[in-house]
């Protein structure tokens, strides 16, 4: 009986009221603020187009189409800053290489990508982020361990 009473009226008494409506709430961001003399814009309202707008948008629109060889479109040297689009576009090409078990072209194009294939020249990777790095080398060491197993090509000499 003791328990019941400390239950009902203790910590798990707690009653919880719906007294506000969902329409009545109300949030306002620092970027957006709301009209002074109006209701409060949805986001909708505030990310939506006019109709010459959007067909002018929509004119200039063309999807991006990818046949494979990724990795010959990509410039190298990298550029000081690279987006996180060039980033992705750079691990498509290596990802494609692999793929497709061009271990050998992979592992050179993630070396020239990385900067590590010649000491004296400046990083080509200076504007890539650390996980793209990090993710750049090791398919790095995937492939150079598969085109270590791999037989050579037709007409490639084989290292020794």
């Amino acid at each position: 009986m003791a328990d019941e009473a400390a239950f009902a009226s203790g910590f798990f008494g707690i009653s919880l009221s719906d007294s506000e409506s969902e329409n009545d709430i109300t949030t306002t961001t620092t970027d957006s603020p709301a009209p002074p003399n109006g209701p409060a814009l949805s986001r909708a309202d505030r990310t939506a187009l006019s109709e010459p707008a959007f067909q002018a948008l929509k004119s200039s629109y063309r999807p991006k189409v990818e046949n494979g060889e990724i990795h010959s479109a990509i410039a190298l040297p990298l550029s000081a800053v690279l987006t996180k689009p060039q980033a992705q576009d750079l691990l498509h090409a290596v990802e494609e290489l692999y793929f497709f078990r061009r271990y050998r072209e992979a592992a050179e194009f993630t070396r020239r990508a990385l900067g590590d294939g010649d000491e004296t020249a400046v990083s080509s990777s200076g504007g890539v982020d650390g996980e793209t790095k990090s993710l750049l080398r090791q398919y790095l060491g995937r492939c150079e361990a598969r085109a270590q197993s791999q037989p050579p090509a037709q007409g490639e000499v084989a290292k020794q």
